[in-house]
Parts: structure tokens; sequence; C-alpha cells
């Protein structure tokens, strides 16, 4: 049996392009990232994925099934750690990376370019650019909607400390610093 196919005119299929060189970073995409340690960038390119900057607008909305970003960071730069409930694969475009998972982080897998990890649902979660210098990384979330993130008590405390929280909509807002 053939697998029907369907016409899409160019406009449907250009609203499905995303150019990199148009794309504008978030740098601050999850609340972590109000700290020096977890400074980055992220270009969200298919879907929201689990942004929690307000301003996000990714080139293709239809996220049909998963939603796909790249970090950009400096060395030493990653994430704290974090739990969500979709599986996320990240693979390396350019440096090297450290994976890290676990309640506490104490366990961790060192990539290379074009490597690819699969974190499954409900596993606490990082990363690291542990190279010498900025580094590219593909992120993948499985889902369309792949829900919010949950940071670690030491993560949110810290930021909290910095002034900064999550709105009932789980976007990053400005508080009074404690």
């Amino acid at each position: 049996m053939a697998i029907p196919t369907r016409e899409v005119s160019k406009e449907e299929m250009l609203s499905r392009v995303a150019f990199f060189k148009d794309m504008k970073p978030s740098k601050r995409p999850l609340i972590d990232a109000v700290l020096p340690q977890f400074e980055r960038e992220i270009y969200s390119i298919i879907g929201n994925g689990v942004m929690e900057d307000p301003d996000v607008r990714p080139p293709i909305t239809a996220a049909d099934g998963f939603n796909l970003s790249i970090v950009k960071a400096g060395p030493g730069k990653g994430t704290g750690l974090h739990n969500h409930t979709t599986v996320e694969c990240f693979i390396p475009l350019t440096g090297t990376w450290s994976i890290h998972w676990g309640d506490k982080g104490e366990n961790e897998v060192i990539l290379n370019q074009y490597d690819v990890v699969s974190v499954p649902i409900h596993v606490m979660r990082g990363f690291r650019n542990v190279s010498d210098q900025e580094g590219l990384l593909l992120v993948v979330l499985e889902g369309s909607d792949p829900g919010r993130v949950e940071w670690t008590g030491k993560v949110l405390d810290a930021v909290r400390e910095k002034g900064f929280d999550l709105d009932a909509r789980g976007k990053i807002a400005e508080i009074a610093k404690s």
C-alpha cells in the first residue's frame, strides 16, 4: 500500500524553514542563566521547548512531535540540574560536553562532536561545555508540548538570591531580592 502524499505550497514550506543567520538567541533562556556558571544562549528553532524566557519566538512554531534548539556556551558554562517529563537528546556540534545526571549530578559522560545521548524522562540532568572554547550543542526534546522544567532546590535558592523566580506560567520574573 502506497503512503499517501500531500502537496505543500512554497509559502507553507517557508514557514517551516529557519535560517540561522536570522535567528536571535535568548541570553536568559531558563532561570538558571542568571547565575554566572550557567550563562549561555539558546536558539529556539522548532517549538518553544521548555524555555522560560517569555520573549522567545521560534522561527518554526509547528512542533510536530519534537522541539529543537541549539545551545551556545563558553568554556565551563552549561545548565543547572533539572528534570522534565520528556526524553532529551544532546548532540555536540562543536566542542566537548559533559552530560551529567542523577539527583546530585553524580554521573557523567563526556561527548565529542556528533556523539549522542538520550536522557530518559524523570531523570535530573545537566550539561557543561568542557572545551577551552565556545561550543554548540544540539538539543532535541520529544513531544509537541514538552512541559516545564523542574529545578533542584539549590538552583532555585541561588536564582532567588539574585532577584528572580518563575511566575505562574513558568516564565522568568524579577522579584525583590531576599
